[in-house]
């Protein structure tokens, strides 16, 4: 398993570099002259460039492998972030963002594709997917309050050429370190078996038709995200207050991470998590828009928690709603929900924060995703009719 320690610690760097960037952008945008409507556009753009990365990366990985993605992604990321500590103009900035929104699309699907490559076991393969989680969430916690105190300390254009020479480093150091792992396509899931010849205890469900509603949930879900990355720094005023929403953005974080740890929540139907924790977020951005009377890091903690709640609950729900069949485009579709939420975000909160609280929007968008879900399409696997890929062992 030394590569997937390697790869956690390449993903730990590059997720602590892009994260370190949240509580920053928006200030450095509005010091070289950008409006709040034109930073939603560049946020937007930023997510809407992820789009094309993710399909050829969906292709490209399978057929060239992983590591020549992985430090393409990181080396042309820092190189951007290298240019970006010289920009002087918001086009600029633009441009630039647009272009690492387009890199860094392929960096998720190739760590995961390799982290699945590292074992032919089921569970294996499960618990290192959880690890991924786990380091992102981990460096999620840090980074933003480390970006906004490096920023304090040193300014934004040494900040970012420090941050891009982290990412060309890593990628130095993927090339040197991360071997690509070739396997065939045939699992042994148990006793040595082909997955070909494991058969399921029970008939396996006859495929229906994804209820393709479900994808609105990752649309709102992202659109709101989007909402509250493009709001909270703009709070800031002096270099005082950068600090405080580094550590707002950590709280987030930190909720998240308390939620993904309470593993017993996985005991219960994905369908009711999903549909409770979409709620639960919904009413949070609520009470932050209408000034509910609680500190607003008490209300971050608690969108953090519905955060950890929703996103393993929802990959669940994908998996159980495609009847055990058609992964990959289920998957796909879902990353493409979420780009799409992510550019709708921002640019709608820079368009309308003049006539309505963005946190409005943000609570209609989920409203609005949960009013949609398909309950009348909704079935579950039942544990007796799933295929071994998903039974519990030990």
């Amino acid at each position: 398993m030394k590569t997937a320690i390697w790869l956690y610690l390449f993903l730990f760097v590059a997720f602590f570099d892009l994260h370190a960037q949240y509580p920053i952008l928006t200030p450095f945008a509005i010091s070289i002259g950008a409006a709040p409507a034109f930073i939603g556009l560049m946020m937007g753009m930023y997510s809407i460039t992820h789009l094309p990365g993710n399909l050829i990366a969906g292709f490209g990985v399978d057929r060239y492998g992983s590591r020549l993605f992985i430090v393409f992604s990181l080396m042309a990321a820092g190189i951007v972030l290298l240019f970006q500590s010289q920009v002087t103009d918001p086009w600029q900035l633009l441009l630039l963002r647009s272009i690492s929104g387009f890199v860094l699309a392929f960096l998720s699907p190739a760590c995961l594709a390799l982290l699945a490559r590292l074992t032919d076991d089921i569970t294996q393969q499960g618990k290192l997917m959880a690890g991924n989680g786990l380091i992102h969430t981990l460096a999620s916690v840090v980074s933003p309050a480390a970006g906004a105190y490096l920023v304090a300390k040193i300014g934004f254009s040494v900040a970012f050429m420090v941050l891009g020479w982290m990412l060309v480093v890593t990628a130095l150091c993927a090339l040197l370190f991360i071997k690509d792992i070739n396997r065939k396509l045939d699992r042994h899931p148990a006793h040595g078996t082909s997955s070909a010849s494991v058969k399921p205890s029970g008939k396996r469900p006859s495929s229906q038709p994804l209820p393709w509603l479900i994808f609105l949930l990752p649309v709102g879900f992202s659109c709101a995200q989007g909402i509250l990355s493009f709001e909270l720094p703009l709070m800031v005023k002096t270099q005082d207050a950068m600090m405080t929403t580094g550590l707002l953005f950590s709280v987030i974080s930190i909720g998240a991470l308390i939620t993904l740890s309470l593993l017993f929540l996985n005991r219960y139907p994905a369908f009711y998590r999903t549909l409770l924790g979409s709620i639960g977020l919904a009413l949070l951005y609520f009470g932050i828009a209408a000034g509910a009377p609680l500190p607003l890091p008490v209300m971050l903690l608690g969108i953090g928690m519905m955060k950890g709640i929703i996103l393993p609950a929802l990959s669940t729900l994908l998996i159980e709603a495609s009847g055990g069949e058609k992964y990959g485009r289920t998957f796909s579709v879902l990353s493409i929900a979420f780009s799409i939420g992510a550019f709708l975000g921002p640019m709608l909160a820079g368009q309308l924060r003049g006539y309505v609280s963005p946190y409005y929007i943000a609570f209609l968008g989920m409203m609005l995703a949960v009013l949609f879900l398909p309950f009348f399409k909704w079935r579950p696997i039942p544990p007796d009719r799933q295929t071994p890929i998903f039974h519990k062992t030990g």
